[in-house]
């Protein structure tokens, strides 16, 4: 996983280091050796301390994990996670309206009616149903128009094969031409947290269930859920305090419209780690109360 291979990195880095003093003679063999051992220790713990999060996967380019922050984050709940490789995972956007639908499904009958490994709820929208942002699906817009505030855009499916399959723009630092998008698919929503580690909401945030989606330094796409009411500042704080794997990350509708569904069948086989059986029904969508979404994000294998 992303912060794994950060890990992997970091300690082939100290052992490279070592071997270019040794072999320059600049230092002491023992001397060496104490260097090594000291940046092990200062550089390790904060770059790796997601290292804890056992994760399971379940399909290729897909893999969960349930994560508590622990002491370290005592104002963050309990949180589900998604790991998305978009080297191997596909985006998708659908509105109920573009898709002839009178109402909007809720998120099991979404998943029934696309089919797709994953889904989350995308940004937010207003009373009408309709979108409060940039929504994009297959390179056409979709009614709505761009926040003037929110600068969060998570997008995915690229014209160009050049770029990344999947990624979030900050629209305050990049731009996104509207009228010749460089992705397929896209959707406008409040940014988080940016590339300078700026917390982007205030701290004077409500409490309420989260749905975040977050970049990690290797390109990867982490979908997180709240298992209890969080504020989002304290969500930005605890990605830099614990998670430095998170590169940035944005904020989707909260409350009870916060969702994350996994495909059920891709639990029937025998779960690496037995403890994760549990897990099934928290990524199921069998807890709780569900309403309509009228905007999801869904994601399956290419």
């Amino acid at each position: 996983m992303a912060h794994e291979r950060v890990c992997s990195i970091s300690s082939r880095h100290l052992i490279s280091t070592g071997s270019v003093m040794k072999k320059r003679r600049r230092f002491k063999r023992t001397g060496c050796v104490v260097r090594i051992l000291l940046l092990s220790v200062v550089l390790l713990p904060s770059l790796c301390p997601a290292q804890i999060i056992s994760w399971e996967r379940l399909s290729p380019g897909l893999a969960v994990s349930v994560w508590n922050p622990g002491d370290i984050c005592p104002m963050v709940p309990t949180m589900l996670i998604v790991d998305l490789d978009p080297e191997r995972t596909k985006f998708s956007v659908h509105h109920y309206a573009q898709e002839g639908l009178s109402e909007p499904p809720r998120i099991d009958e979404w998943q029934k009616r696309t089919g797709h490994h994953l889904l989350f709820n995308a940004g937010l929208f207003r009373e009408n149903f309709a979108y409060l942002g940039l929504l994009f699906k297959e390179g056409r817009a979709l009614g709505s128009r761009r926040h003037v505030s929110w600068q969060g855009l998570f997008v995915a499916e690229p014209s160009d094969s050049k770029l990344k399959k999947a990624r979030i723009l900050d629209l305050a630092a990049e731009s996104f031409d509207e009228a010749q998008p460089r992705y397929r698919e896209a959707a406008q929503a409040l940014m988080l947290l940016d590339l300078t580690g700026k917390i982007r909401v205030r701290e004077s945030g409500k409490h309420a269930y989260q749905t975040i989606v977050a970049e990690t330094e290797t390109g990867h796409i982490l979908v997180f859920k709240s298992l209890g009411a969080v504020r989002l500042y304290d969500i930005g704080q605890c990605f830099k305090d614990a998670f430095p794997a998170v590169r940035q990350a944005m904020a989707m509708d909260g409350g009870s419209s916060s969702e994350i569904r996994i495909l059920e069948s891709l639990w029937e086989r025998d779960l690496q780690i037995q403890e994760h059986g549990a897990w099934k029904g928290l990524f199921s969508g069998s807890v709780g109360s569900h309403i309509p979404l009228p905007t999801v994000i869904g994601a399956s294998p290419r």
